[in-house]
């Protein structure tokens, strides 16, 4: 990992879990960029304020926009509350948009009354499988199935067989295994349990893949910084953070076992590899988590910004529409180096023509906004 990263990472931390004033803009920085964000300078500005709330994993890019861009004229109140309760309130109507790791899903959509959703992927971020373990530094290697049995209460000590097997030349200790896990509704949790249920039909068919299970062992922690707080207070802790967290704690992490058989660190070029050649549905509800790719770091999360694609038919105000818009339009062109300077990799250009086509679509009362 870049140490330039590290800096900027601790700054959006620190703001992780307060409110934001920020202000949008967009320029032309991308070959893929749309008509709507070459039409937007860096001097443009906009008046309205917009309500989110959702994932942990993405506070940190969100608050770091805020305190970048307040002078733009757009308010950008945003509340880390984990991916669930963020579609939660998005679907009740008690904020203008949610962050959410992952997509959509039917009963989601379902529950969204006002309009129509549109999610834009923006970011990812690798998920580490951080541990707290003296005398050990990073890259200590686990594959699926290890997770799997230490999630389920089955590996219960540093030194048992299946980590010394993968770890020959490693001095393990005989610590007890502490596993630490969200207690709240959360994308990274859907994302850290779909790569254990790829390497383990017992975790498939017992706890299984969602934003909240139930689970067989260890304790429980709210949003990705409880979990590192948690790991960091307990010598023999494993717990699943995002990247920027494991940075901002200092913590050891695994390099895992990727789908081609190779153990992978979790660094910028091997997040951005996972979404190489990933498929992309017409609803841009995409996953990379267990991505093909020799070098592909297999625990990979995307984020999305969700909102409605016609907001004032969902009740927003004009000024509002033309907000999201402005601030979807910077998410994805010059927002995209503040995604980096903050240890999460950017999206690649093929998916970003997708996402600006979708915000270029973005309407108020079924005019086209400006």
């Amino acid at each position: 990992m870049n140490p330039r990263i590290v800096p900027a990472a601790f700054a959006a931390l620190a703001l992780a879990t307060g409110v934001a004033a920020c202000g949008s803009d967009d320029d032309s920085s991308s070959a893929s960029t749309g008509s709507s964000a070459a039409g937007a300078s860096s001097s443009e500005k906009v008046s309205a304020t917009l309500n989110g709330a959702g994932s942990t994993f993405a506070a940190p890019i969100y608050q770091q926009l805020g305190a970048d861009l307040k002078d733009k004229g757009l308010t950008i109140n945003y509340q880390g509350v984990g991916s669930g309760a963020g579609v939660s309130q998005f679907a009740a109507g008690t904020v203008d948009f949610a962050g959410s790791d992952p997509a959509l899903a039917d009963e989601d959509r379902t529950a969204i009354k006002k309009g129509e959703a549109v999610q834009i992927p923006f970011a990812l971020g690798a998920i580490t499988a951080s541990y707290n373990l003296s005398g050990v530094k990073s890259g200590l290697k686990l594959d699926g199935d290890t997770l799997a049995k230490i999630y389920l209460g089955k590996i219960t000590s540093w030194d048992d067989a299946a980590i010394k097997a993968a770890n020959p030349d490693a001095d393990l200790p005989s610590t007890k295994i502490t596993v630490v896990h969200r207690s709240d509704s959360s994308g990274t949790t859907k994302g850290f349990t779909q790569f254990l249920a790829n390497y383990s039909s017992e975790w498939k068919d017992g706890p299984g893949v969602d934003k909240e299970v139930k689970w067989p062992t260890g304790t429980g922690a709210k949003g990705n910084d409880g979990v590192a707080a948690s790991v960091k207070q307990t010598d023999g802790a494993i717990g699943y953070v995002e990247q920027a967290y494991a940075l901002q704690n200092g913590f050891t992490f695994a390099d895992v076992k990727n789908k081609a058989g190779n153990f992978v660190a979790p660094t910028l070029e091997s997040t951005s590899a996972a979404a190489e050649g990933i498929e992309v549905p017409a609803d841009l509800g995409v996953s990379t988590i267990d991505a093909p790719g020799d070098q592909a770091y297999p625990i990979v999360s995307q984020t999305f910004a969700i909102s409605y694609k016609d907001a004032c038919k969902a009740g927003l105000d004009e000024a509002k529409a033309k907000g999201l818009k402005f601030f979807f339009n910077y998410l994805l062109n010059e927002g995209q180096d503040t995604i980096q300077k903050l240890s999460y990799a950017p999206i690649p250009d093929s998916l970003k023509t997708k996402d600006q086509a979708a915000v270029d679509a973005l309407t108020c009362n079924g005019t086209a906004i400006s």
